[in-house]
């Protein structure tokens, strides 16, 4: 009962409308950028955008959702798989995501070898019947389970990894400079992870303030308030604002499996040209397990079709416009 007190805690209206006050007497204008689905989800849900706009902070939405990022071309790979008798096993939220007029879903619904599942494991236990390809998407959070997984050397069991590094996307979005960010609210998921070291470079290479925050209601107005307190001193540091689950080094067994099983590559991402490192290839020692290698044939053959007219997913993505 104590996760439950501590998390209402979190939820507190007096404590949250004190640290709103803090943020309303710093008298700025500010836009912070947030790179995270779960984060999103708790702005919206509680209001706490409303809430921000009248203490003058403008908070949107960055590329923090790996679905969102996917590119047509990785979804094209995981159909063709699907339509051509391969069992392809990927989590839920990525059957639904079109690529050329289908998806996933549809492929399902046709009589193809689609299999949602919860876990790598299930995919993992599935392996005893048939080869099953697993769609590998997701950020540093999910990636050292693909990569644990790999480790072991499983048999008929292959990976699309779409797995990729959130800091490179990061220090591209700045770098594109279509925006003006005063802020940025990086990922707790990611961060209990790769703890807080990675974006120190960026905070020194472009001046901005970053702070990693929790997924409460509390959390977020926390981090806006370390940010603009930041930004009132005139400092650009990384700072954290969820101790209670982010060490400054990170989960170091994880960061050595990822780097066993994985190598930094370039790779697009939805909306974004190429960003260089920010993706997670598997390494030579482990083609036997990787679907790019295995079923090179048919996947070579895919052409990338482009976005559809009008999309606009690619401007949400980069912080230009509202979702």
């Amino acid at each position: 009962m104590k996760w439950r007190f501590q998390m209402l805690q979190l939820r507190d209206k007096k404590i949250a409308n004190k640290i709103l006050s803090k943020i309303k007497n710093f008298d700025l204008k500010i836009k912070i950028m947030h790179v995270c689905g779960t984060h999103q989800d708790t702005i919206v849900r509680y209001g706490i955008d409303k809430l921000l706009k009248e203490c003058g902070v403008e908070v949107i939405q960055g590329p923090g959702c790996p679905v969102c990022v996917t590119t047509q071309l990785e979804i094209q790979k995981a159909v063709t798989l699907a339509k051509n008798g391969v069992r392809v096993a990927t989590f839920g939220d990525m059957v639904r995501v079109p690529a050329g007029g289908t998806s996933l879903e549809k492929i399902r619904a046709e009589g193809g070898d689609v299999r949602i599942v919860y876990s790598i494991d299930d995919a993992l236990n599935m392996t005893k019947e048939k080869e099953v390809v697993f769609l590998g998407v997701g950020f540093e959070t999910t990636a050292p389970s693909t990569a644990v997984t790999l480790l072991n050397k499983p048999n008929n069991f292959y990976v699309l990894s779409y797995h990729r590094f959130i800091p490179p996307a990061m220090d591209a979005l700045l770098g594109m400079g279509e925006i003006k960010i005063d802020g940025i609210i990086c990922p707790g998921h990611v961060s209990t992870i790769i703890g807080i070291l990675p974006y120190i470079p960026i905070s020194k290479k472009y001046k901005i303030p970053q702070v990693v925050a929790g997924f409460e209601p509390l959390d977020v107005l926390m981090a806006v308030y370390m940010i603009a307190r930041q930004i009132n001193e005139g400092r650009h540091e990384v700072e954290n604002e969820y101790i209670r689950c982010v060490a400054r080094e990170g989960n170091l067994k994880a960061q050595e499996a990822m780097k066993k099983v994985f190598c930094p590559s370039d790779v697009k991402w939805r909306g974004f040209p190429k960003i260089k490192k920010s993706g997670m290839a598997l390494r030579k020692k482990f083609e036997e397990n990787d679907a790019e290698k295995i079923y090179e044939d048919l996947l070579n053959e895919i052409e990338e079709i482009p976005e559809p007219k009008g999309c606009r997913c690619g401007d949400v993505l980069r912080g230009i416009i509202y979702p």
